[in-house]
């Protein structure tokens, strides 16, 4: 396997790293230092370069999304009115301690990504998050309902588009 090829893979097991390239904002020689890719640091920084060069630009477009919260989120046995099933937990609203927060609109995977790093910047724990077709959920503990609708917010104000 060529040194390209090399760096081209410790590059796509962190996607971090795919993010800064793209971005333009990463170290060269920094990041191959980083990788730790068997050959010279200078090589590996050519090979970043070059990679680099060949990826989208980081694009990042506003959202039509509308955030709202759903409070007092518990698990139900009964799927029917839940918001959020995955296996045998279902959440719904029953008056427990959880708090939704819902985004409609424009919002996929990427989205929730975003979502999901945000909030953990901002020291917020999720107890569970999902999206299918143009919902998004996250579900915390109350007391970090209001931080996450900001968080949630904001984030989809710019989040990183691959599709557009």
């Amino acid at each position: 396997m060529s040194l390209a090829a090399r760096t081209r893979e410790a590059v796509a097991d962190r996607p971090f790293l795919v993010d800064a390239l793209r971005a333009g904002v990463a170290n060269y020689t920094a990041v191959a230092r980083f990788l730790d890719v068997e050959g010279d640091v200078d090589a590996v920084a050519t090979a970043l370069r070059r990679f680099a060069d060949e990826l989208p630009p980081y694009e990042t477009a506003e959202r039509e999304a509308r955030v709202t919260m759903e409070g007092g989120l518990g698990e139900v046995a009964d799927h029917g009115d839940a918001l959020f099933v995955v296996g045998d937990t279902a959440l719904a609203p029953t008056g427990g301690s959880l708090q939704g927060v819902l985004a409609t609109g424009d919002v996929d995977a990427a989205a929730l990504a975003a979502v999901l790093r945000q909030l953990s910047t901002a020291g917020v724990t999720v107890e569970a998050a999902g999206t299918a077709g143009d919902v998004l959920l996250v579900v915390v503990d109350r007391r970090s309902g209001a931080d996450a609708v900001r968080t949630v917010e904001g984030t989809l104000e710019a989040v990183p588009n691959r599709d557009r």
